[in-house]
């Protein structure tokens, strides 16, 4: 079973629906009871990092996923969901993250050349091909971006895969267990959904 974890912002039903597409058994839960027997752990996320920090707070959901990603249950942070990964954001003054990656998050600057929000397709340059995440993807594959700040990790180590916008930022991370993305696999089409089906794969 996957826990589809639900803290009131983010696109759950078109999250749950991706995943079910490939026959998954999900469940959209808040309950800490429900994400210890999941195996495996999707934390989706559309908002601000610091009102998404203070919901899962609000529903005690913080110590249990900090304790299952120790026991080295697969996890995927989506768009917010993974920028929540780190230890804090530049968004609403340094709020603080749940610290699993080190690091922080940071926002694009806002340029005439350069709209932010970053909006629509674009290209992951894969780092690490032998990323299960990434497996069976073309070198360059276009996603769909919605997001305003990206991650900077202290460790290149986790970096997966990158995007330019500007800049190049970090698009995809990965550490053991914890997979995160900052583009939407559910809006992807087939790229997406080959992400999702490399998820379901890990054991």
């Amino acid at each position: 079973m996957i826990a589809i974890i639900d803290y009131g912002m983010g696109n759950i039903h078109s999250v749950n629906k991706a995943f079910q597409l490939y026959g998954a058994e999900t469940i959209v839960t808040n309950n800490a009871e429900e994400i210890r027997r999941s195996k495996k752990i999707v934390l989706p996320g559309v908002g601000a990092f610091d009102e998404a920090m203070q919901e899962l707070k609000k529903r005690s959901l913080i110590s249990v996923i900090r304790e299952e990603l120790v026991k080295g249950k697969p996890f995927l942070g989506i768009c917010l969901g993974m920028q929540l990964l780190f230890e804090h954001s530049a968004e609403a003054g340094q709020a603080q993250g749940l610290g699993i990656l080190k690091g922080r998050v940071e926002q694009f600057e806002d340029k005439a050349d350069l709209k932010v929000p970053h909006m629509g397709w674009n290209r992951l340059q894969i780092n690490k091909k032998d990323c299960p995440l990434l497996k069976d993807l073309s070198d360059s594959p276009y996603v769909y971006f919605c997001h305003s700040y990206y991650p900077i990790p202290v460790d290149n180590d986790v970096i997966a895969a990158t995007t330019n916008y500007g800049k190049d930022f970090v698009s995809v991370v990965w550490q053991n267990n914890v997979y995160g993305v900052q583009f939407h696999p559910e809006k992807s089409q087939r790229v997406g959904l080959r992400i999702i089906e490399n998820f379901l794969a890990l054991c």
